[in-house]
């Protein structure tokens, strides 16, 4: 069946956590899984900030070949909700100034982090399976993930220049959407554009928007 990969994404981009499996290295031949925090860069890949004496950063430093599982928040049915299954190549790296500072309003908690062991991977995808419910799921190759992306700098000056009320911190935006926290909420939430809204539409066009959106959060 095929999948429109802008299902895929918004469900990677609503959700701040998710189930990781590697390559065991103690016992060879079997899967390790563990369910960690991620954030996606500006290219929509996912990002793991993950300590040198966790278990599974030892399994992918020996072998980078993984896999991310990620589910519809809030699902009573799981069969019946949204979920996906990446597979990936993790590589571990540096990020620069601004992706770090992306990486930090997303995961605020993990700056503390920054000072011991813990070390960048980034996901960089090979294949993807989506399920949006029984009977609609099917494959989606890297290329199809890639989609319309802005850089960092064009992030940062969105985010500077989209002003919102009180009690909301804006995180991300994108062509798909713009992520933002409520007051001191742990996760995230998800506005996407409405349909026919672009990022070269005038700022005060997005801004309309995601007020419209938000408005039953302020309320």
């Amino acid at each position: 069946m095929k999948i429109a990969p802008a299902a895929a994404l918004q469900l990677l981009h609503a959700q701040h956590h998710a189930t990781l499996a590697t390559h065991s290295q103690q016992l060879p031949g079997y899967p390790y899984a563990t369910v960690l925090p991620y954030v996606l860069d500006e290219q929509q890949r996912p990002l793991l900030l993950i300590s040198a004496l966790a278990e599974h950063t030892r399994n992918l430093l020996a072998d980078g070949r993984c896999s991310l599982s990620v589910l519809e928040a809030g699902a009573s049915d799981v069969q019946a909700a949204a979920r996906l299954t990446l597979l990936a190549d993790a590589v571990r790296f540096e990020p620069d100034a601004l992706l770090r500072q992306r990486f930090l309003r997303y995961q605020p908690a993990a700056e503390q982090l920054l000072q011991l062991d813990f070390m960048f991977f980034r996901l960089q995808p090979i294949r993807l399976r989506y399920i949006g419910g029984v009977g609609r799921m099917g494959w989606l190759e890297a290329a199809e993930l890639a989609g319309v992306c802005l850089s960092l700098q064009q992030e940062a000056d969105w985010l500077a220049q989209a002003h919102v009320p009180d009690g909301v911190c804006l995180l991300g935006m994108d062509a798909g959407g713009v992520d933002y926290r409520l007051d001191d909420e742990v996760g995230h939430r998800r506005q996407p554009w409405q349909d026919g809204l672009r990022l070269e539409a005038e700022l005060g066009a997005v801004r309309q928007a995601l007020l419209a959106g938000l408005g039953s959060d302020l309320a």
